[in-house]
C-alpha cells in the first residue's frame, strides 16, 4: 500500500545524506513547501545546510523541527538491502534514516500539505526548521538558525521535534525535556619509571583509584518529578607507556554527566574538584558543557499532542525526559513549549534501520491533528 508519506520518506532515504551532508533533502522539501506559500530561507554554515521555511506571519507560530542528516551505515555487507535504496519488506520500510528521522520529516510535510489544502485561511503560522548537523558536532546546524531568529526577535510559540521517541508503539512516549550533558577530560600527572622500583615512581593510575571509587559512589542528586537522578559515567581511560615494566607518566580520563534540573553545572564541577583535591592529585581538568537540561510543563502543546496521539492510536502517551540530547536544547531558547514526538526508536543507528509502514500515515495524522488543534478556531 502506497501513500504520499511513504513515497516522500522513500525519496528522502534515497538521498545519501551522511552527516553533515544534506544531499538535496532540503531542496526536495522546499519544492513541496513553496507552492503552499512558504517563504524559504537557506542558512548555510560551514559544510552544513539549514532550512527555515515559514508560512504566515501571525501568531501563534507552530514549528516542526528535524534533521536531514543520518549516521554512517556501518558494514554494508551486514545490511539486508542497500541502506540508501529504500526497501519494503514484511510491512516495514528499511533504509538509513527510516527511523531517525526522515520518516518524521515526510510526515511533517504531508501533514502540512493536507492541513493547508483543507484550511488555507488557518490562524497563526507554520514553520519547518531543518538541519544537516544534528548527528554530527551540532555547531553549525539548528543553533545557527536559532541565533538568526533570536537576533530578529522571530520567536516560536510551539515546536515539535520529530525525534524517534516511541519505545514499543507509535505514540507511547513523548519527550517533554532532556537532561543536560557536561563532559570532562581529566589528566592525572605522575612520574614514569620502572615497575621494580616503586619508590621512584608516582603511578597516576594507583593515585587516581581512590578518587575514582569515591566519584563512582556519589549520589549527585535524586532527580525530581520529571528527571531521573544525575548520572556520572566514565567513557574512556588511557594510560601507559606501551610496556609491562613501565609505569605511566600520566592518566587521561574522559567522563560525562547526564544531569537533571536538580543539579547545576557549577555545583557538579565544584564537587568533582573537591574530590580530586581531597586526594591530593596533581591534575588538570578541561570541561565541555554540551547541553543544558530543559523541560516543557503541561500546557497547550502538551494537551494538543496528547489528544492527537489518543485520537489516532488509542493510547495514552507517557511523558519522558530520558535519552540523549536533541536539538530541542537549542530551540528552547526561543520557544517556551518544545516537545519531541516520532516513531519507534528500537532500530535507530543500527544495521537494517526500519519503520513500520503503517506508522508513517499514523504519524502524519498525529501531526495534522496537532495543527488543527492549535491553528483552528476553538
Amino acid at each position: 500500500m502506497s501513500s504520499a508519506t511513504l513515497e516522500l520518506a522513500r525519496q528522502l532515504i534515497g538521498l545519501r545524506s551522511i552527516t553533515p551532508e544534506d544531499a538535496g533533502c532540503q531542496e526536495l522539501i522546499g519544492r513541496r513547501l513553496k507552492p503552499l506559500g512558504f517563504a524559504l530561507e537557506n542558512v548555510r554554515s560551514g559544510e552544513v545546510s539549514n532550512l527555515w521555511a515559514r508560512r504566515g506571519q501571525a501568531k501563534p507560530l507552530l514549528c516542526f523541527a528535524g534533521h536531514t542528516d543520518v549516521v554512517p551505515t556501518g558494514p554494508l555487507d551486514q545490511w539486508l538491502s542497500d541502506p540508501f535504496v529504500p526497501s519494503l519488506r514484511e510491512g516495514k520500510l528499511y533504509g538509513r534514516g527510516a527511523g531517525d528521522m526522515k520518516s518524521s520529516i515526510a510526515a511533517f510535510v504531508c501533514a502540512t500539505e493536507e492541513f493547508v489544502a483543507a484550511h488555507p485561511q488557518h490562524q497563526g503560522s507554520i514553520a519547518l526548521l531543518l538541519t544537516s548537523d544534528e548527528e554530527g558536532v551540532a555547531v553549525d546546524g539548528t543553533v545557527r538558525v536559532v541565533e538568526r531568529l533570536k537576533a530578529r526577535q522571530e520567536l516560536l510559540d510551539y515546536c515539535i521535534v520529530g525525534e524517534p521517541t516511541a519505545v514499543d508503539r507509535l505514540g507511547d512516549t513523548i519527550k517533554n525535556g532532556r537532561r543536560g550533558s557536561l563532559s570532562g577530560t581529566l589528566t592525572v600527572k605522575g612520574v614514569q619509571g620502572h615497575v621494580a622500583y616503586p619508590q621512584q615512581v608516582k603511578n597516576p593510575v594507583l593515585l587516581f583509584a581512590p578518587a575514582l571509587a569515591e566519584l563512582a559512589a556519589i549520589e549527585w542528586d535524586r532527580g525530581n518529578e520529571f528527571f531521573p537522578p544525575t548520572s556520572w559515567q566514565i567513557s574512556n581511560i588511557h594510560g601507559g607507556a606501551g610496556a609491562t615494566n613501565v609505569t605511566p607518566n600520566s592518566l587521561e580520563v574522559q567522563f560525562n554527566f547526564r544531569y537533571s534540573t536538580a543539579s547545576t553545572v557549577d555545583n557538579l564541577k565544584q564537587r568533582v574538584h573537591a574530590v580530586l583535591d581531597r586526594h591530593g592529585l596533581d591534575y588538570s581538568l578541561d570541561w565541555l558543557h554540551a547541553a543544558a537540561p530543559f523541560l516543557t510543563a503541561e500546557g497547550e502543546l502538551t494537551s494538543a499532542v496528547r489528544a492527537a496521539v489518543r485520537a489516532v492510536t488509542g493510547i495514552e502517551p507517557e511523558l519522558s525526559t530520558t535519552g540523549g540530547t536533541s536539538d530541542g536544547r537549542f530551540i528552547i531558547d526561543i520557544c517556551p513549549q518544545v516537545l519531541e514526538l516520532g516513531p519507534v526508536n528500537a532500530s535507530i543507528h543500527k544495521l537494517n534501520e526500519h519503520i513500520e509502514i503503517d506508522a508513517l500515515d499514523a504519524l502524519k495524522s498525529i501531526y495534522r491533528q496537532v495543527l488543527e488543534r492549535l491553528l483552528l478556531p476553538a
